[in-house]
Protein backbone atom coordinates (compact mmCIF):
# COMPACT_ATOMS: atom_id res chain seq x y z
CA UNK A 1 0.00 0.00 0.00
CA UNK A 2 1.32 3.52 -1.10
CA UNK A 3 -0.53 5.50 1.79
CA UNK A 4 -0.04 4.84 5.29
CA UNK A 5 -3.09 2.77 6.83
CA UNK A 6 -5.45 5.10 9.37
CA UNK A 7 -7.38 2.16 10.78
CA UNK A 8 -6.07 -1.22 11.30
CA UNK A 9 -7.20 -4.41 13.05
CA UNK A 10 -5.30 -7.49 13.90
CA UNK A 11 -7.17 -10.79 14.50
CA UNK A 12 -10.44 -9.01 15.84
CA UNK A 13 -12.76 -11.43 17.62
CA UNK A 14 -16.17 -10.76 19.07
CA UNK A 15 -18.02 -13.75 20.40
CA UNK A 16 -21.77 -13.45 21.80
CA UNK A 17 -21.90 -16.68 24.69
CA UNK A 18 -20.36 -19.25 22.01
CA UNK A 19 -21.38 -18.12 18.86
CA UNK A 20 -18.61 -15.89 16.80
CA UNK A 21 -20.10 -13.04 15.24
CA UNK A 22 -16.55 -11.86 14.15
CA UNK A 23 -14.22 -14.08 13.53
CA UNK A 24 -10.58 -13.09 13.02
CA UNK A 25 -11.05 -9.84 10.95
CA UNK A 26 -7.70 -8.07 9.99
CA UNK A 27 -8.47 -5.17 8.37
CA UNK A 28 -6.41 -2.04 6.66
CA UNK A 29 -7.65 0.77 6.11
CA UNK A 30 -5.60 3.46 4.24
CA UNK A 31 -5.22 7.02 4.32
CA UNK A 32 -7.91 8.91 2.21
CA UNK A 33 -9.60 5.85 0.77
CA UNK A 34 -13.56 5.35 1.04
CA UNK A 35 -13.46 1.74 2.28
CA UNK A 36 -16.59 -0.37 2.00
CA UNK A 37 -17.97 -3.30 4.14
CA UNK A 38 -20.07 -5.83 2.61
CA UNK A 39 -21.39 -9.02 2.89
CA UNK A 40 -25.30 -10.93 3.51
CA UNK A 41 -27.14 -10.86 6.38
CA UNK A 42 -25.62 -11.82 9.44
CA UNK A 43 -22.52 -11.68 7.94
CA UNK A 44 -21.08 -9.09 11.15
CA UNK A 45 -20.35 -5.87 9.33
CA UNK A 46 -22.28 -3.76 11.73
CA UNK A 47 -20.28 -5.77 14.84
CA UNK A 48 -17.38 -4.82 13.18
CA UNK A 49 -18.69 -1.08 13.40
CA UNK A 50 -19.74 -1.45 16.98
CA UNK A 51 -16.23 -2.99 17.65
CA UNK A 52 -14.12 -0.15 15.94
CA UNK A 53 -16.58 2.74 18.03
CA UNK A 54 -16.83 0.59 21.25
CA UNK A 55 -20.26 0.38 21.00
CA UNK A 56 -19.02 -3.73 22.05
CA UNK A 57 -15.68 -4.91 23.32
CA UNK A 58 -13.77 -7.38 21.45
CA UNK A 59 -13.13 -10.86 22.89
CA UNK A 60 -9.57 -10.98 21.35
CA UNK A 61 -7.93 -9.02 18.94
CA UNK A 62 -6.41 -5.71 18.72
CA UNK A 63 -7.78 -1.91 16.87
CA UNK A 64 -5.37 0.80 15.83
CA UNK A 65 -5.89 4.01 14.71
CA UNK A 66 -2.75 5.68 13.06
CA UNK A 67 -1.06 3.18 14.46
CA UNK A 68 -1.79 3.58 18.43
CA UNK A 69 -3.59 1.15 19.99
CA UNK A 70 -7.18 1.70 20.85
CA UNK A 71 -8.26 -1.27 21.86
CA UNK A 72 -9.24 -0.26 25.63
CA UNK A 73 -10.78 3.07 24.76
CA UNK A 74 -14.30 3.90 25.11
CA UNK A 75 -16.61 5.66 22.44
CA UNK A 76 -15.88 9.24 23.62
CA UNK A 77 -12.05 9.36 23.65
CA UNK A 78 -12.04 7.40 20.02
CA UNK A 79 -14.49 10.18 18.92
CA UNK A 80 -12.17 13.12 20.28
CA UNK A 81 -9.49 11.26 18.13
CA UNK A 82 -11.42 11.58 14.83
CA UNK A 83 -12.98 8.55 14.52
CA UNK A 84 -16.52 9.42 14.29
CA UNK A 85 -19.64 7.36 12.99
CA UNK A 86 -23.19 7.69 11.43
CA UNK A 87 -26.06 4.92 12.21
CA UNK A 88 -28.41 2.83 9.60
CA UNK A 89 -31.29 5.09 11.39
CA UNK A 90 -31.02 8.73 11.34
CA UNK A 91 -30.02 10.30 14.84
CA UNK A 92 -31.22 13.88 14.23
CA UNK A 93 -33.34 15.41 17.22
CA UNK A 94 -36.67 15.70 14.62
CA UNK A 95 -38.14 18.87 16.57
CA UNK A 96 -35.35 21.26 16.56
CA UNK A 97 -34.38 23.16 12.87
CA UNK A 98 -31.52 21.99 11.45
CA UNK A 99 -29.16 24.59 12.38
CA UNK A 100 -30.03 23.85 15.72
CA UNK A 101 -29.37 20.32 15.18
CA UNK A 102 -25.70 20.92 13.56
CA UNK A 103 -25.47 23.48 16.26
CA UNK A 104 -25.05 21.02 19.44
CA UNK A 105 -23.00 19.00 16.82
CA UNK A 106 -20.43 21.71 17.34
CA UNK A 107 -21.44 22.63 21.33
CA UNK A 108 -19.97 18.45 22.13
CA UNK A 109 -17.06 19.21 19.73
CA UNK A 110 -16.34 21.62 21.54
CA UNK A 111 -16.87 20.22 25.35
CA UNK A 112 -19.51 23.37 25.51
CA UNK A 113 -22.67 21.27 25.96
CA UNK A 114 -23.33 21.63 29.56
CA UNK A 115 -22.29 25.04 29.88
CA UNK A 116 -26.13 25.83 30.85
CA UNK A 117 -24.61 29.55 32.84
CA UNK A 118 -24.34 31.06 29.33
CA UNK A 119 -26.59 32.71 27.67
CA UNK A 120 -28.47 30.73 24.36
CA UNK A 121 -27.27 34.21 22.53
CA UNK A 122 -24.02 32.93 22.89
CA UNK A 123 -24.26 30.20 20.78
CA UNK A 124 -24.79 32.36 17.53
CA UNK A 125 -21.01 33.16 17.58
CA UNK A 126 -21.73 28.58 16.04
CA UNK A 127 -23.44 29.66 13.45
CA UNK A 128 -21.58 30.52 10.54
CA UNK A 129 -20.00 27.30 10.65
CA UNK A 130 -23.54 25.75 11.23
CA UNK A 131 -24.28 27.62 7.87
CA UNK A 132 -21.31 26.31 6.15
CA UNK A 133 -21.93 22.73 6.89
CA UNK A 134 -25.11 22.91 5.92
CA UNK A 135 -24.39 24.40 2.73
CA UNK A 136 -21.78 21.86 2.20
CA UNK A 137 -24.40 19.27 2.17
CA UNK A 138 -27.14 21.52 -0.01
CA UNK A 139 -29.32 22.39 2.93
CA UNK A 140 -28.21 25.88 3.54
CA UNK A 141 -31.91 26.59 2.44
CA UNK A 142 -33.83 24.62 5.02
CA UNK A 143 -31.46 25.80 8.07
CA UNK A 144 -34.29 26.94 9.89
CA UNK A 145 -36.82 24.15 8.79
CA UNK A 146 -37.63 22.16 11.74
CA UNK A 147 -35.67 18.32 11.37
CA UNK A 148 -39.06 16.70 11.05
CA UNK A 149 -40.63 18.42 8.25
CA UNK A 150 -37.54 17.12 6.18
CA UNK A 151 -37.60 14.42 3.42
CA UNK A 152 -35.87 11.26 4.85
CA UNK A 153 -33.18 11.67 2.58
CA UNK A 154 -32.49 15.20 3.62
CA UNK A 155 -32.58 14.08 6.95
CA UNK A 156 -29.93 11.61 6.17
CA UNK A 157 -27.85 14.33 4.46
CA UNK A 158 -28.41 16.71 8.20
CA UNK A 159 -26.85 13.74 9.95
CA UNK A 160 -23.97 13.89 8.11
CA UNK A 161 -23.32 17.40 8.16
CA UNK A 162 -23.67 17.00 12.20
CA UNK A 163 -20.86 13.85 11.90
CA UNK A 164 -18.77 16.75 9.70
CA UNK A 165 -19.34 19.07 12.67
CA UNK A 166 -16.71 16.81 14.93
CA UNK A 167 -14.44 17.19 12.35
CA UNK A 168 -13.36 13.41 11.64
CA UNK A 169 -10.16 12.04 10.58
CA UNK A 170 -11.91 8.91 9.84
CA UNK A 171 -15.49 8.99 9.11
CA UNK A 172 -17.31 5.82 9.44
CA UNK A 173 -20.57 5.37 7.35
CA UNK A 174 -22.98 2.78 8.66
CA UNK A 175 -25.72 1.93 5.56
CA UNK A 176 -26.07 5.67 4.52
CA UNK A 177 -28.30 5.07 1.53
CA UNK A 178 -30.42 2.51 3.48
CA UNK A 179 -34.74 3.15 2.56
CA UNK A 180 -33.93 5.78 -0.12
CA UNK A 181 -34.71 6.39 -3.46
CA UNK A 182 -32.89 6.32 -6.46
CA UNK A 183 -32.88 10.38 -6.91
CA UNK A 184 -31.99 10.61 -2.92
CA UNK A 185 -29.10 7.52 -3.40
CA UNK A 186 -27.78 9.83 -6.02
CA UNK A 187 -27.96 12.99 -3.59
CA UNK A 188 -25.60 10.79 -1.24
CA UNK A 189 -23.21 9.30 -3.31
CA UNK A 190 -22.33 12.93 -4.25
CA UNK A 191 -22.41 14.06 -0.91
CA UNK A 192 -20.28 11.27 0.57
CA UNK A 193 -18.09 11.93 -2.15
CA UNK A 194 -17.66 15.79 -1.24
CA UNK A 195 -17.29 14.45 2.61
CA UNK A 196 -14.62 12.34 1.82
CA UNK A 197 -12.34 15.26 0.07
CA UNK A 198 -9.05 14.97 2.89
CA UNK A 199 -10.35 12.31 5.14
CA UNK A 200 -10.96 8.34 5.13
CA UNK A 201 -14.39 6.78 4.97
CA UNK A 202 -15.11 3.42 6.22
CA UNK A 203 -18.67 2.75 5.14
CA UNK A 204 -21.12 -0.92 5.48
CA UNK A 205 -23.42 0.07 2.39
CA UNK A 206 -25.92 -2.78 1.06
CA UNK A 207 -26.58 -1.17 -2.46
CA UNK A 208 -23.39 -2.97 -4.92
CA UNK A 209 -24.00 0.18 -7.27
CA UNK A 210 -23.27 2.63 -4.86
CA UNK A 211 -19.98 0.75 -3.67
CA UNK A 212 -18.73 0.55 -7.35
CA UNK A 213 -19.51 4.57 -7.88
CA UNK A 214 -17.81 5.48 -4.34
CA UNK A 215 -15.41 3.06 -3.43
CA UNK A 216 -11.44 2.15 -3.87
CA UNK A 217 -11.10 -0.59 -1.91
CA UNK A 218 -13.87 -3.05 -0.67
CA UNK A 219 -13.58 -5.95 2.02
CA UNK A 220 -16.35 -8.60 1.87
CA UNK A 221 -17.91 -10.58 5.35
CA UNK A 222 -19.03 -14.04 5.22
CA UNK A 223 -20.10 -15.19 8.64
CA UNK A 224 -18.44 -13.38 10.55
CA UNK A 225 -15.00 -13.79 8.21
CA UNK A 226 -13.12 -11.90 5.74
CA UNK A 227 -13.92 -13.80 2.38
CA UNK A 228 -11.94 -11.51 -0.22
CA UNK A 229 -10.54 -8.14 -0.39
CA UNK A 230 -10.07 -5.70 -3.88
CA UNK A 231 -11.12 -3.68 -5.72
CA UNK A 232 -14.95 -3.20 -7.01
CA UNK A 233 -13.95 -5.23 -10.67
CA UNK A 234 -11.83 -8.11 -8.20
CA UNK A 235 -14.40 -8.37 -5.74
CA UNK A 236 -17.37 -8.80 -8.28
CA UNK A 237 -15.87 -11.21 -10.72
CA UNK A 238 -15.08 -13.52 -7.24
CA UNK A 239 -16.61 -16.85 -7.43
CA UNK A 240 -16.85 -16.64 -3.62
CA UNK A 241 -18.48 -13.99 -3.56
CA UNK A 242 -21.15 -14.54 -6.50
CA UNK A 243 -21.67 -17.68 -4.51
CA UNK A 244 -22.78 -15.84 -1.05
CA UNK A 245 -25.01 -13.62 -3.09
CA UNK A 246 -26.49 -16.13 -5.14
CA UNK A 247 -27.24 -19.13 -2.53
CA UNK A 248 -25.05 -22.23 -2.11
CA UNK A 249 -27.91 -24.22 -4.31
CA UNK A 250 -27.03 -21.63 -7.11
CA UNK A 251 -30.59 -21.04 -7.25
CA UNK A 252 -30.16 -17.25 -8.34
CA UNK A 253 -33.17 -16.35 -6.11
CA UNK A 254 -30.90 -13.80 -4.54
CA UNK A 255 -28.85 -13.70 -7.54
CA UNK A 256 -27.94 -9.53 -7.68
CA UNK A 257 -24.60 -11.18 -8.13
CA UNK A 258 -25.24 -12.05 -11.28
CA UNK A 259 -25.03 -8.58 -12.23
CA UNK A 260 -23.28 -6.93 -9.76
CA UNK A 261 -23.24 -3.56 -11.39
CA UNK A 262 -27.27 -3.22 -9.92
CA UNK A 263 -28.41 -2.44 -6.61
CA UNK A 264 -28.01 -5.42 -4.39
CA UNK A 265 -28.88 -6.19 -0.88
CA UNK A 266 -25.75 -6.58 1.11
CA UNK A 267 -26.81 -6.17 4.27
Amino acid sequence: MSEPCVLETRNLVKEFKGFVAVDDVNLKIQKGHIHALIGPNGAGKTTVFNLLTKFLTPTRGHILFKGQDITAMKSAAIARKGVVRSFQISAVFPHMTALENIRIALQSFEGTSFSFWKSGASLNRLNERCLELLDAVGLAEYANTTTVELAYGRKRALELATTLAMEPQLLLLDEPTQGMGAEDVDRVVELVRKAAQGRTVLMVEHNLSVVSKLCDRITVLAQGAVLTEGDYDTVSADPQVREVYMGRDGSGERGAASAPNKTEAAQ
